[in-house]
């Protein structure tokens, strides 16, 4: 467990803020693995029998007052009982690694509803949630009717909405919104009714958090869709826009790569 911490923390890019605008420090934070994932299931086309051990991350961005998590984990035993994870780290205390504790966050940012991104949004309770205004409303209400798939956890749906009641929930309503100064949401593909993915300002340029909008480097690079989509076009229009926000294609940061570690590793001390 030891070697794994170590080597489960990334910087991606260090800054120094000279100038009135926000720069901002951006980690990954890898805190559990998913053995023997198939590749075909993430990269569309691609052969099924390929298997890889996928990283299960979120993203920490420091800069300006602010801890800010992009996506925040996921804790409930549901998930633990049906996939397995290895490593696994509950998010609250993997942000340690980083000097932080869990009441340090003063911002989630859920790229989407599903389990993996969104289920440890109630484990920081001083952070305000940001989530996109149609995928929250469209997974409290229209989601659940008829024999439509649901891809969100009810306990996840109404935690969300009870926060919403406190005040406590950023509704983003809709495409290149500015949700902290340096820090701009844009609608992604089709992978969940209404996902996003984030620009952030560094004083290495600006970094594209894809999360599932790219699940994997092979994605950009093959320039192939991810293979869990409602709509392949949406996710090639979102892989291709990020490549004009970048400062520098390889800042475009996958949701599930292990090789993200490994690019940016840095030991923290």
């Amino acid at each position: 467990m030891k070697t794994f911490a170590r080597l489960s923390i990334a910087i991606v890019i260090l800054t120094a803020s000279l100038v009135a605008q926000p720069i901002y420090e951006v980690y990954a934070i890898r805190y559990a693995t998913l053995k023997d994932f198939s590749v075909g299931g993430l990269v569309a086309g691609e052969d099924r029998s390929r298997k890889m051990d996928i990283a299960m991350m979120f993203w920490l961005i420091k800069g300006s007052g602010h801890n800010i998590l992009f996506d925040c984990g996921f804790y409930r035993d549901q998930f633990m009982r049906q996939w397995h994870p290895a490593d696994y780290e509950k998010p609250s205390v993997a942000i340690e690694r980083a000097g932080l504790k869990a009441g340090d966050i003063t911002d989630v940012i859920i790229s989407h509803i599903h389990w993996d991104h969104a289920d440890g949004f109630d484990l920081f309770p001083n952070a305000k949630i940001w989530i996109q205004k149609d995928e929250i409303e469209y997974y409290a209400g229209e989601a659940w009717s008829g024999k439509k798939r649901t891809a969100a956890d009810p306990d996840d749906i109404v935690g969300l909405v009870k926060l919403n009641t406190q005040g406590r929930v950023g509704l983003v309503n809709g495409d290149a919104q500015e949700i902290l100064p340096g820090i701009t949401a844009y609608i992604g593909g089709k992978h969940t009714f209404q996902s996003q993915f984030i620009g952030v300002k560094t004083a290495g340029g600006t970094v594209v958090l894809a999360s599932d909008n790219v699940y994997l480097y092979e994605n950009i690079e093959k320039h192939k869709p991810i293979a869990a989509t409602l709509d392949a076009d949406s996710n090639l229009r979102a892989q291709d826009r990020m490549k004009d926000i970048a400062s520098n294609p390889k800042l475009i940061l996958p949701g599930h790569d292990p090789a993200v570690m490994k690019n940016f590793a840095v030991k923290i001390r």
